[in-house]
C-alpha cells in the first residue's frame, strides 16, 4: 500500500475546506493549491573554482530528494571572467509526493534550526501567488553532514502555487504551516 504524505492528506482533508469557508468559494478547483517547490542556488564564486558546482549539485539532490542539475550562465559578462555556458549555479524542482514531503521536512526540522528563528519574512511574495524565502545556510537542513561542507551558501526556496492573490497564497501556505512573522 502506497503512503500519502502527511501535509498532502492534511491538504485534502481540512485546509480546502478553511480555505473555502475563508475565501467562500463556490468550487472545490478555485480553492488554491502548491503545484511546485523549485530550490536554486547562485554560485558566483563558481567561475574559479569548477568543483563548487558539483559539490552543490550534491547537496541539493541530498536535500531534495531528487537529482539536481546546474545552471548554466546565458551571456559572456568580462568583468566576471563570467563565459556563456559556464556552469554557476544548481537547481530542482519538486512536484507531487516529493514536493509535499519535502514542504514537511523543511517546516518540521529545517526551519527551526536556523539561527535567532522568529519566523520567516512576508515579503517574499510575487503578486501572482508565488512566494519565495531564502536561506542563507544549507547546513540547516539535517541530511547535510556539517563536517563534509566545504563552504556554506544559501539558497532561494520559491513556492508556487494556483493562488491569483499574494493573500490567498499567505492563507495557503500559513495553514500547510509556514511560520509568518506576526
Amino acid at each position: 500500500m502506497e503512503t500519502i504524505p502527511r501535509l498532502k492528506k492534511r491538504y485534502n482533508e481540512e485546509i480546502v475546506a478553511k480555505l473555502r469557508d475563508e475565501f467562500s468559494y463556490g468550487n472545490v478547483m478555485e480553492v488554491p493549491r502548491l503545484t511546485k517547490i523549485c530550490l536554486s542556488q547562485g554560485l558566483g564564486a563558481a567561475v574559479a573554482d569548477k568543483k563548487m558546482v558539483e559539490s552543490a549539485i550534491e547537496e541539493m539532490t541530498i536535500i531534495a530528494g531528487q537529482r539536481a542539475v546546474s545552471t548554466k550562465s546565458k551571456k559572456d559578462i568580462s568583468n566576471f571572467k563570467l563565459r556563456k555556458g559556464m556552469p554557476i549555479g544548481a537547481r530542482v524542482t519538486l512536484r507531487g509526493d516529493r514536493m509535499y514531503e519535502f514542504l514537511d521536512r523543511l517546516i518540521v526540522s529545517s526551519l527551526a534550526r536556523i539561527r535567532d528563528f522568529r519566523g520567516i519574512k512576508e515579503n517574499g511574495f510575487d503578486g501572482r501567488g508565488n512566494y519565495t524565502l531564502g536561506i542563507t545556510e544549507q547546513i540547516i537542513f539535517p541530511e547535510i553532514d556539517i563536517d563534509k561542507v566545504n563552504r556554506i551558501s544559501g539558497m532561494d526556496i520559491t513556492f508556487v502555487t494556483t493562488a491569483t492573490t499574494d493573500k490567498e497564497a499567505k492563507a495557503l501556505l500559513r495553514e500547510f504551516g509556514l511560520p509568518f512573522k506576526k
